[in-house]
């Protein structure tokens, strides 16, 4: 399950509803100079910047619907100063009507807190400041304060509308943030459970290199390890006589137990070749190389009699013939490190000590140890 919310829709507006809320502002801001119009008198100053606002709100749209998210958020920055420096030419055009500069002025408060923080209310509260200065080029203002009914109620329904939308907005948006925020924690839980199946086809070594971004620490150097090989004797034979069924839970319910002695005994498991099972003393968590060797010993002699209660189990299961298993164990230097192709690698270990150790192992007798170091 992947998530289909792009990053940018989450934590930005695009430029369409940019346009949606700008638009907003400039019907707010051109109807509160219009109801300031005498309409038997039209000042051509506030006719041209009503149609000014009109194709502001158009322009801006056309200008950045096309542009990349990272050249859009600075656009809009910008954009958002414009936009307050024209609430602040158009307020200045009406002589400060009372009602009108709370409203538009808490607007410009509430969007500057809610997209950039104080930073950002200072500079578009600036911004505002330019406007305001602006229009007294081309008007001067008689501040009178002005509580007319007729601006105040045009500006109190276009900034209300503005208000409105914008809950909706935001709620739409809180809702796909939700959405996401699910999305994610599955998204999370998938990815633990897949890390978690991943992890058991990995040596504890890799794993951890990998998961803490160190994989650059499985590079080949030379180790004196332990290396310890085991196998069941005559389990090909065995293998052609039972059923898959029975041969894959025989065969799993060994290498469960075996593992489970291998990780009392602090060993790392190498690999599995069927029924074989390779162990490395001393790549990871070592305590010194006499106690690599004490720990590897005392693993093999747990297996040897882990195997006399595992004869039983088979034997009451039906397998009349007992299995036995043969083991080697050594000690000494050895290539530890990656080794592979770009497509595949493998973390091993390689040298005359690891061959010897295999070799002892198919030399030993069964439910024999055999030693070297």
């Amino acid at each position: 399950m992947t998530s289909k919310q792009e990053p940018s829709q989450l934590q930005a507006e695009s430029p369409q509803q940019q346009y949606y809320f700008r638009t907003l502002i400039c019907f707010a801001a051109a109807g509160t100079l219009a109801s300031y119009i005498s309409w038997s008198n039209i000042s051509p100053l506030y006719a041209t910047t009503i149609v000014g606002l009109l194709i502001y709100a158009y322009g801006t749209y056309y200008f950045t619907h096309k542009q990349a998210s990272d050249t859009l958020a600075k656009t809009s920055r910008w954009l958002s100063y414009v936009d307050a420096g024209l609430i602040g030419m158009v307020l200045g055009f009406t002589n400060f009507s009372v009602l009108p500069c709370v409203l538009f002025l808490t607007m410009i408060q509430f969007n500057a807190l809610i997209s950039g923080g104080t930073r950002k209310l200072m500079e578009d509260n600036s911004a505002f400041a330019v406007g305001v200065l602006v229009s007294f080029i081309f008007h001067a203002p008689n501040f009178v304060l002005s509580t007319s009914v007729e601006i105040s109620l045009s500006s109190l329904i276009g900034i209300a509308t503005y208000f409105l939308v914008y809950a909706v907005y935001m709620h739409q948006r809180f809702h796909k943030l939700s959405i996401s925020q699910k999305q994610l924690e599955n998204e999370q839980k998938w990815h633990k459970i897949r890390a978690y199946k991943l992890s058991r086809y990995l040596p504890p070594t890799v794993w951890k290199a990998i998961n803490q971004g160190k994989d650059e620490t499985l590079q080949a150097e030379r180790k004196k390890i332990s290396i310890f090989f085991s196998d069941i004797k005559d389990f090909s034979q065995l293998a052609e006589e039972i059923e898959a069924e029975a041969l894959n839970e025989l065969l799993n319910h060994y290498l469960t137990e075996m593992s489970k002695i291998v990780t009392q005994h602090g060993g790392t498991i190498d690999k599995f070749m069927g029924d074989a099972i390779m162990v490395l003393f001393g790549d990871s968590n070592s305590q010194g190389v006499k106690a690599d060797c004490i720990r590897c010993v005392s693993m093999a002699v747990a297996m040897k009699k882990k195997m006399r209660s595992l004869q039983l189990e088979w034997f009451n299961q039906g397998i009349k013939k007992p299995l036995q298993i043969r083991m080697g164990i050594n000690t000494g230097y050895c290539t530890v490190g990656t080794f592979g192709t770009s497509s595949h690698l493998d973390y091993t270990v390689l040298g005359t000590q690891v061959n010897l150790a295999s070799r002892l192992e198919s030399a030993a007798e069964p439910d024999e140890i055999l030693i070297s170091h």
